[in-house]
């Protein structure tokens, strides 16, 4: 205290856009995919980096948002250290190293608690998802031990040439993650309850991508090994694990003006994304969450943010009947949604999406959940990924996964198929041929 350091505080954010290629996963190196820079001040004694300030606004396509993003990071630092001193002056202590060693000691001693009740073994499971050019595979074999739980991805695909590669922190993170949320999801974070969960991939594979392998949308990968851990630990566990979700999530990135198509000026210049998410699989014993983002717990954007600061109509956003897999406990829905340019011009989209060509996968006899699908609402399908043009008139369709159904769907509750139909979450024809139910003045 005082003059003296005791904790550092970090804090993140996806800004707007930051140079390059943009959001997307088209690039080849790193270096086309944003600007890179060294570890430096952004302000000295109190006083703003003008020159790293100027760098980073004149390679961005957004400066104004760009810069209030970093200043808000930073009133965020100052706010944490301001709590911090505040919590230290009420406790009356100078140092947080005895307080941090009891939390550690503590968190990592009831993980470990935890993960003994456990059968130990070692178990496997594969994933296969759509990348960019060709499917991916993503194999794990999860060993649990009296030491812990250990993931490798071995045999998982090798980098890929555009941008969807992995860096290993990233694959750690969203690995333990996953292993939390089923093995210990009451204690809280910190070195101490992550430290017996331990993640190896073998250095060039997709999950453990060098520098400078482009990387820029590894989200798309990485998301999805909630879902590998919980295929493993299904097997390990009682009561199992839910079915997979979408999981990753449908980021559209749009942009305006110069250079969006072969026209010489497209509109009025914009650059937008917003955040949407498809259905959570089912749970053995609740329904999948529709529309929710897992296991990033992203919030989508509302409509009105993005038509309030694009040239941009959304003209539908809506739960997508029968996209959730049927079971005895249903598959959580994706989303419907439509977009055109308000000024009839075109606009570009920077695809990222997954679970086109390989939906989510039901558990225990449950059906898979519906495949993503992105295409014009004149018919015409897109690409699932790398960047497009939307033509002046035209709207954009992006139709989102839903999430696998648990357990043999003629064993759901009659009455919650009833009320899957009145809410319009299920057709007539889904409940006749998935749940058995007939429906009276239906075809079904």
């Amino acid at each position: 205290m005082g003059d003296r350091p005791v904790a550092l505080f970090a804090s993140t954010v996806h800004v707007v856009d930051v140079g390059g290629r943009g959001f997307g996963p088209d690039g080849r190196q790193v270096y086309e995919e944003g600007l890179c820079v060294p570890i430096m001040p952004l302000a000295r004694a109190g006083e703003v980096n003008e020159d790293l300030l100027h760098i980073v606004r004149t390679n961005v396509r957004e400066p104004v948002q760009v810069e209030g993003d970093l200043f808000s990071l930073m009133a965020c630092n100052d706010k944490g250290a301001e709590r911090l001193r505040g919590m230290m002056d009420e406790f009356d202590i100078d140092s947080l190293a005895e307080l941090s060693d009891q939390i550690c000691t503590h968190s990592r001693a009831a993980t470990l608690e935890r993960i003994a009740a456990l059968p130990p073994g070692v178990y496997h499971n594969s994933v296969t998802i759509d990348g960019y050019d060709y499917a991916i595979e993503l194999k794990a074999a999860l060993t649990i031990s009296a030491s812990g739980i250990h993931v490798d991805f071995d045999g998982s695909s090798p980098v890929s040439s555009y941008g969807i590669n992995v860096p290993l922190l990233y694959t750690t993170a969203y690995t333990a993650f996953g292993v939390k949320c089923l093995v210990a999801p009451a204690i809280p974070n910190n070195a101490g309850s992550l430290s017996p969960i331990t993640v190896s991939a073998p250095e060039g594979s997709i999950l453990n991508a060098p520098r400078p392998c482009a990387v820029a949308i590894r989200h798309v990968i990485g998301q999805m090994l909630p879902d590998v851990v919980f295929g493993c630990l299904h097997q390990a566990m009682s009561d199992g694990a839910p079915a997979e979700g979408a999981s990753a999530l449908w980021i559209p990135q749009l942009r305006g003006g110069h250079g969006v198509s072969d026209q010489a000026s497209s509109g009025t210049p914009f650059n937008v994304l917003s955040f949407h998410a498809g259905g959570m699989g089912a749970r053995p014993t609740k329904d999948g969450l529709s529309a929710t983002a897992f296991p990033s717990g992203v919030k989508s954007v509302p409509v009105e943010i993005v038509e309030s600061i694009a040239p941009v109509i959304v003209w539908r956003k809506e739960y997508r009947v029968d996209s959730g897999g049927a079971g005895r406990q249903r598959g959580g829905l994706g989303q419907v949604i439509e977009i055109e340019s308000a000024e009839h011009a075109a606009f570009a989209v920077y695809a990222m999406f997954e679970r086109i060509e390989h939906p989510a996968r039901g558990r225990e006899g449950g059906h898979d959940g519906a495949p993503g699908s992105v295409s014009l609402a004149s018919g015409r399908l897109l690409r699932g990924k790398g960047q497009q043009t939307i033509g002046p008139g035209e709207r954009l369709r992006l139709e989102l996964p839903g999430g696998g159904g648990f357990g043999d769907p003629r064993e759901r509750n009659p009455q919650a198929v009833r009320a899957d139909l009145r809410d319009g979450l299920v057709s007539a024809q889904t409940a006749y041929r998935s749940y058995g139910l007939k429906v009276e003045g239906s075809d079904a």
